[in-house]
């Protein structure tokens, strides 16, 4: 056994969870042992992203994938690297225009209670950036910037039936959600991306938002890093589906 790795492992868990030692290293001591050497030793010393990136990346494919018990785990490891409550807040928040309220609600609930234990005062100061009446001015403008002048009159696109979902993605997604401070766009297509990901079957649009990634700075290396960190939380089928989006996106662009 590479005993290099086990170390690394070892203070690398150690330090998402000081004092804390898992349940399963009593009842399943091999899976443990396995898991925490992979995931805390190769693969969270695989590349050179921060912790709180890696952090933030994990949490939003765990809630992409309905991983929720993993969810409470990890988030607190991610409050212990630094990763603050309005970043785990806004990283709940933009979940729901891409996964539903019915599938984020434990979420939220599960990242409450981690910042009460914290005594964090809730409710935490607001993000919102934008009026109820130029939320879609505002989230067009978010389009263009991410992905391109193409999106100017995308909110008007499409056949008459069906146009208002158009324009809701605009007003809502991006002027609700995109428009609020505590990430940046960098950030937020990072974590859309690690939604899509996780949540597996939108490929179409986990390719649309690699390449939105791309032009707000998150490149083909940075992602491949993203994804890689994915591994042990969401599998390998929807990581390569993941990497696959990546290529063919690059390749476009």
């Amino acid at each position: 056994m590479d005993t290099s790795i086990v170390e690394q492992a070892h203070e690398y868990r150690s330090r998402l969870f000081p004092g804390f030692d898992s349940p399963l290293a009593v009842t399943d001591p091999e899976f443990s042992e396995r898991f925490d050497r992979f995931a805390f030793g190769e693969v969270a010393h695989s590349d050179d992203l921060d912790d709180r990136t890696r952090l933030m990346a994990i949490l939003a494919a765990l809630v992409g994938c309905q991983g929720v018990e993993a969810y409470q785990a990890m988030a607190k490891g991610a409050f212990n690297v630094g990763v603050t409550p309005v970043e785990m807040k806004e990283i709940v928040y933009q979940a729901v225009p891409y996964l539903g309220l019915g599938r984020v609600l434990p979420f939220l609930h599960a990242t409450n209670e981690l910042l009460e234990h914290r005594l964090v005062d809730l409710p935490l100061e607001g993000q919102a950036t934008t009026q109820v009446d130029a939320r879609l001015e505002a989230g067009i403008q978010k389009q263009v910037d991410i992905f391109g002048e193409g999106m100017a009159d995308f909110c008007e696109s499409g056949p008459e039936e069906t146009r208002h979902i158009n324009r809701w993605l605009a007003a809502n997604c991006f002027g609700d959600y995109y428009t609020r401070t505590g990430l940046d766009d960098a950030q937020r297509e990072m974590i859309t991306f690690c939604f899509l990901a996780a949540q597996g079957g939108c490929e179409p649009q986990l390719k649309s938002h690699v390449k939105g990634n791309m032009h707000v700075g998150n490149d083909k290396a940075f992602l491949i890093k993203v994804a890689s960190q994915l591994v042990p939380y969401i599998g390998y089928p929807r990581c390569l589906n993941a990497l696959r989006c990546i290529e063919e996106a690059a390749a476009e662009e």
